[in-house]
């Protein structure tokens, strides 16, 4: 049901209330979603392979993936606040059963747990973005939009500074547990948050209409499907890098469990403000594209130099760097392929559309994980971390050649 009292949009400053209330609900939801690689050693030492691992890390990333689509169709029809609050007080109660399974020992029900978590909390990944595009007018959406997806690198950064310290090695047996415990507790007070503050905001009559100012279809043109492709490719080093980065750290380079967790928290406090950089950058601009196809070559060099550091003798402190360059750029331009698609979609398909898009993402990042950690499991540490992060350039470079700048341009 919508809420019974919808506002004008851009008409009040309450909208960025609305936006804080939407960013608090997606750090939440990311912290969990995208935050469980920092259990990877410890779930390592109970005697699990790092490709088993690496698959229970994906769970949530898997129930994200069957939810989406749906999430979007039932937020276009009953608006945003209500399909938030309910999603994240969902993923609330699933997580604690994760923490029970978890202390059970009981390996596929915390998979299970964590992907109904996953799909639960997948309403926030389309529910907070169509409320921006409602919210804000098209001069600011784009820094609204990168203040949005600043959420993510903060949620994984959240987890950095706090999984290696609840969920240490030594404690493998009731550290899982209470990571989820806090992971739970952070989605309940989102969900109140959600609910006192948010408010969807009122349709205007032009809502059928999307950027291009033609109603109807927006994917009668190839433009959605190829930001949606673009977004999917640049999504393996994104996922590919947070995934086992800190892996790599300790493993390889002996870095202390919880220095590391702190550089790369420090690195994801990096990419929130390349996520706000790159929204300013395209409201200054007036296009989101263009400075999407130039991160994404940013993105094809660190971590090239990731892969090339990390397959030579160097010295810890500069491989450290490049590790930092590669986690922050990584995640630079999810904001702007997210306003470019809302925008194109308009109101009336930007919850489906934005199903699409995140449901693109999430199916290359559920699969990414697996196949990086078979090729590392293959190759061995010293030999595997280098190739796998060679191998993320590529899609780095394709995302670029794919990204329709040029028909923004004309549009």
């Amino acid at each position: 049901m919508r809420s019974t009292a919808p506002v004008a949009a851009h008409a009040t400053g309450h909208r960025w209330w609305v936006l804080l209330a939407g960013l608090l609900s997606l750090v939440a939801a990311c912290t969990f979603q995208y935050g469980l690689p920092f259990l990877v050693p410890t779930l390592r030492a109970s005697g699990l392979s790092l490709t088993e691992v690496a698959w229970l890390v994906s769970a949530p990333v898997v129930g994200i993936l069957a939810a989406l689509i749906a999430w979007g169709a039932v937020t276009d029809r009953y608006g945003e606040r209500w399909v938030l609050a309910g999603g994240l007080a969902g993923a609330a109660v699933l997580l604690v059963v994760a923490a029970q399974q978890a202390r059970a020992g009981h390996t596929l029900a915390l998979g299970v747990a964590l992907a109904a978590a996953g799909a639960s909390a997948a309403a926030v990944q389309v529910a907070s973005g169509r409320l921006i595009l409602g919210w804000f007018a098209a001069h600011e959406r784009g820094l609204a939009m990168g203040l949005r997806q600043t959420a993510q690198p903060l949620g994984v950064g959240l987890a950095a500074v706090t999984v290696p310290y609840l969920s240490p090695v030594a404690d493998r047996e009731h550290g899982v547990a209470r990571s989820m415990v806090l992971m739970a507790a952070l989605c309940a007070v989102a969900a109140v948050v959600i609910a006192a503050l948010a408010r969807d905001p009122q349709l205007p009559d032009s809502a059928e209409v999307g950027r291009s100012g033609r109603a109807g279809n927006p994917y009668a043109s190839s433009y959605l499907p190829r930001i949606h492709l673009a977004s999917a490719l640049l999504v393996i080093p994104q996922f590919g890098v947070a995934a086992f980065a800190y892996d790599y750290l300790v493993t390889v380079r002996g870095l202390d469990a919880g220095v590391a967790g702190a550089v790369l928290a420090l690195a994801q406090a990096g990419g929130a403000f390349s996520r706000l950089g790159a929204g300013w950058w395209s409201d200054r601009v007036g296009a989101r594209l263009g400075p999407m196809r130039s991160l994404a070559l940013v993105i094809a060099t660190t971590v090239l130099a990731t892969g090339l550091f990390a397959a030579l003798p160097a010295p810890e402190t500069p491989t450290v760097v490049v590790v930092v360059l590669a986690a922050v750029f990584s995640v630079s331009t999810n904001g702007l392929a997210f306003t470019a698609v809302a925008e194109r979609a308009g109101r009336a398909w930007a919850g489906r559309a934005l199903g699409v898009q995140n449901t693109g993402q999430n199916g290359v990042a559920v699969l990414t994980a697996p196949v990086l950690a078979g090729l590392i499991s293959a190759l061995g540490n010293r030999a595997g971390y280098p190739a796998a992060f060679l191998a993320l350039t590529v899609p780095s470079l394709v995302a670029a050649a794919i990204i329709p700048a040029r028909s923004e341009r004309r549009a």
